[in-house]
């Protein structure tokens, strides 16, 4: 290679150079932000993560220490002391309106019904306390009001289905409908995802009521 020809290499590979020297200036940010954020977004899930289980932590160790009280009413006040998330919080709920239930039964029953109403709260949470608030209800809710609800939560897939159709086969005796009581029966021993406890329970009903469990 000649000398001019490598001269000219040489100025060519030196402004080359000084172009991407000049891009990195301009546009080398980028770059870094992007480091940065890959960094920094990875320790931020750390420490999300620690902070979540910290604060899981000491949410459980503070309902553990309100429910060592000996009086229910101590206990609820305990429980409303608590810094607790939203999801926390519905907790609180219902743990407060089972106390409630032993004191004061009005009370209770519109803490169920606020946590079931309130779409803040994590959608098992809302079923479990509309189920817990048809059973503690009982007769004084309007049997219409009871079956609908019972109807919502007794769909399949649905977390508190066992229950909830157990609840309904109740609602068809208080009715007057054993046989529809036995069916409802029948039909929920079917069920893979039933306890061994209501398994019993359905069991013992359906032969009180002239039913056999077998036929399930």
């Amino acid at each position: 290679m000649s000398n001019p020809d490598s001269f000219i290499d040489e100025v060519t590979e030196e402004l080359r150079r000084d172009r991407i020297a000049g891009y990195m200036r301009r546009y080398g940010w980028i770059a870094v932000l992007a480091v940065v954020l890959i960094v920094g977004g990875a320790a931020w899930n750390e420490w999300r993560k620690h902070q979540a289980e910290q604060s899981a932590q000491a949410f459980g160790d503070a309902v553990l220490a309100a429910l060592e009280h000996d009086d229910p009413a101590a206990r609820i006040a305990a429980m409303s002391q608590i810094d607790a998330s939203a999801t926390q919080q519905g907790i609180i709920n219902l743990l407060n309106a089972g106390e409630m239930l032993q004191t004061d039964r009005t009370a209770a029953l519109a803490a169920l019904q606020d946590t079931a109403q309130n779409n803040a709260l994590p959608d098992a949470y809302r079923q479990l306390a509309a189920l817990t608030h048809v059973m503690a209800a009982g007769a004084d809710l309007p049997v219409q009001e009871r079956a609908e609800t019972l109807a919502r939560l007794s769909r399949p897939g649905q977390p508190f289905r066992p229950l909830a159709l157990e609840q309904e086969a109740f609602l068809a005796l208080e009715q007057g409908n054993p046989e529809r009581s036995i069916e409802i029966l029948t039909d929920l021993l079917s069920h893979s995802d039933v306890t061994e406890a209501l398994r019993r329970r359905a069991s013992q009903l359906i032969i009180a009521l002239g039913g056999d469990p077998a036929a399930s």
